[in-house]
C-alpha cells in the first residue's frame, strides 16, 4: 500500500511518463492531472458537491453527442454503461452484484427501505441527532403508521453506539445512521454496529453519501442489511446518480414501492401484464434511467477502483487521513479551533475549524475571494479534503484563515 503523500510542487506528469507508470509511481499527482478544478481552484467542498474528474465530463459529452447524432440507435451501449456501473459498485462495496440498485440520490434509497419495511403500529427505529434531513424525514414518516423514532443525542459530534443500544429494545426494527456525519465528520465503526445489531435482531440501514469510495468497505464481512449512497460528493460524480444496496436476504421482505416496466423480469415485454418482479435489486428501478449521469458516475468510480487495484483498498484512506492531519497540524499552529475527531477509525477528510473572533460566512467568503472554496458547517467551517488535494493547497487555506484573525 502506498500512501506516501506526492510531491506537493508538482502539477503535471513528466512528459516520458506513461499514464500507468504515473499511477503506480504517484497515485494522488495522476488523479490531480484529471482534475480540472485544480488549475482554478483550491477544492475543499467534496462534502458539498464535488467538481468533475476529466473522464466524467467527457463521458457526458460522448452521450450528448451520441443523442443527438444516434438517438436510440446506441441504447444498448448505454444499458452497457449502466451495469458496467453496478458492477463497479459491487467491487467498491463487496456487494453482490444482485444486491445492487442504481438510484437518481441518497434520499430515493432512504425511502426504499423507510416506505418498503413492512411496520407494525408499536415498532421503532433508533436514529442519532444532527443527521442530515435525509436521513431523518423519511423515518419520521413512518410515524403515521404507528412507528416510535427515537432519537439519540451525539456527544461532541460524535454517534456512540451504546447510546444507541440504549434506546434499542424488542420493539426496534431499525438502526438508521450516516457512516460520516455531514457537519462533524466522525466516521462509525460500522462493524461494530452492524454486529451487535443483529445480535439483537435489528437491522441498520446506513446513509454512506460522506464515506463511500473513501474508506474501506466490504460489505461481504461487514453485512450492513441496507444502505444508500449519491455520486455527487466524494464519489466525483454528477448529480442525480447513485447508488442503493439492499441485502438479499430481505429483498422478499422489502416491498416494491414504485413498481415500473423496469421492475419485472420481462422489462422489454412492454404489453405483458403480469407483476413477476425481478429477482435482484434492479427491481427498485422503476422507470427508465439516468443514461448519462450513470456513464458520467462509471467514468469517476473507475478511477478509484484503478488506485485500489494498485495501491490496495486502504490507499484512499490513508492519504486523505494524512492530509487531515497534516491541516490540522497546520491549523492548530495558527493559533486556530480546529474539531476533528479522535482516533484515525472515526476520521475522515472533514475537517471543521474556526477563526477565533472571524464569522465562519466571512471566513468562507475570504476563501473564495482567493480561490478557494470551502462551506459553512457545524461550529465553523468545513473544508472537506479529496486524495488529489497537496499539503501545499492546505497550507495556503491555513494561511488565509491566520491572516483573517489578525
Amino acid at each position: 500500500m502506498n500512501s506516501t503523500p506526492a510531491p506537493e510542487n508538482s502539477s503535471s506528469a513528466p512528459p516520458t511518463s506513461t499514464a500507468d507508470d504515473l499511477l503506480r509511481r504517484d497515485p494522488w499527482l495522476w488523479w490531480r492531472n484529471q482534475m480540472p478544478i485544480t488549475a482554478k481552484w483550491h477544492y475543499f467542498d467534496h462534502a458539498a458537491v464535488a467538481p468533475l474528474p476529466r473522464p466524467a465530463a467527457d463521458a457526458i459529452t460522448k452521450f450528448a453527442t451520441q443523442a443527438s447524432e444516434e438517438g436510440d440507435t446506441v441504447w444498448p451501449q448505454w444499458h452497457d454503461c449502466q451495469e458496467t456501473l453496478r458492477g463497479q459498485f459491487a467491487q467498491l462495496t463487496g456487494a453482490s452484484i444482485d444486491e445492487v440498485c442504481l438510484i437518481p440520490n441518497t434520499t430515493t434509497g432512504i425511502n426504499l427501505v423507510a416506505e418498503g419495511w413492512p411496520w407494525q403500529p408499536g415498532d421503532s427505529v433508533v436514529v442519532p441527532e444532527g443527521e442530515y434531513p435525509s436521513n431523518l424525514l423519511p423515518w419520521l414518516n413512518q410515524q403515521s403508521k404507528g412507528v416510535d423514532v427515537r432519537i439519540v443525542p451525539r456527544r461532541d459530534g460524535r454517534v456512540e453506539i451504546d447510546d444507541l443500544f440504549d434506546r434499542v429494545d424488542d420493539s426496534t426494527q431499525m438502526i438508521a445512521v450516516s457512516w460520516v456525519g455531514f457537519s462533524s465528520g466522525y466516521r462509525v465503526d460500522l462493524e461494530s454496529l452492524v454486529h451487535r445489531a443483529h445480535r439483537r435482531g435489528v437491522k441498520v440501514f446506513v446513509d454512506a453519501i460522506q464515506g463511500l469510495g473513501m474508506y474501506p468497505l466490504d460489505l461481504s464481512q461487514i453485512p450492513v442489511d441496507f444502505l444508500a449512497a449519491d455520486g455527487h460528493k466524494w464519489l466525483l460524480g454528477p448529480e442525480g446518480a447513485g447508488v442503493a444496496v439492499v441485502a438479499k436476504r430481505h429483498l422478499e421482505t422489502l416491498r416494491c414501492v414504485g413498481v415500473g416496466w423496469h421492475s419485472v423480469k420481462e422489462s422489454k415485454a412492454f404489453t405483458a401484464t403480469d407483476l413477476d418482479l425481478r429477482p435482484t435489486a434492479a427491481r427498485f428501478e422503476g422507470g427508465s434511467a439516468n443514461m448519462v449521469g450513470f456513464a458520467a458516475l462509471s467514468a469517476s468510480v473507475e478511477l478509484f477502483l484503478q488506485v485500489r487495484r494498485v495501491h490496495g483498498a486502504g490507499a484512499i484512506a490513508d492519504r486523505v487521513i494524512g492530509l487531515v492531519d497534516g491541516f490540522e497540524q497546520m491549523v492548530r499552529e495558527r493559533g486556530l479551533i480546529c474539531h476533528t475527531p479522535v482516533g484515525s477509525m472515526h476520521r475522515t477528510g472533514i475537517v471543521i475549524f474556526e477563526v477565533p473572533g472571524v464569522d465562519a460566512a466571512k471566513v468562507r467568503q475570504a476563501a473564495l475571494d482567493s480561490s478557494m472554496v470551502i462551506s459553512c458547517r457545524g461550529a465553523g467551517v468545513r473544508a472537506s479534503i479529496h486524495a488529489y488535494n497537496t499539503l501545499h493547497e492546505l497550507e495556503q487555506l491555513a494561511d488565509l484563515a491566520a491572516g483573517l484573525a489578525k
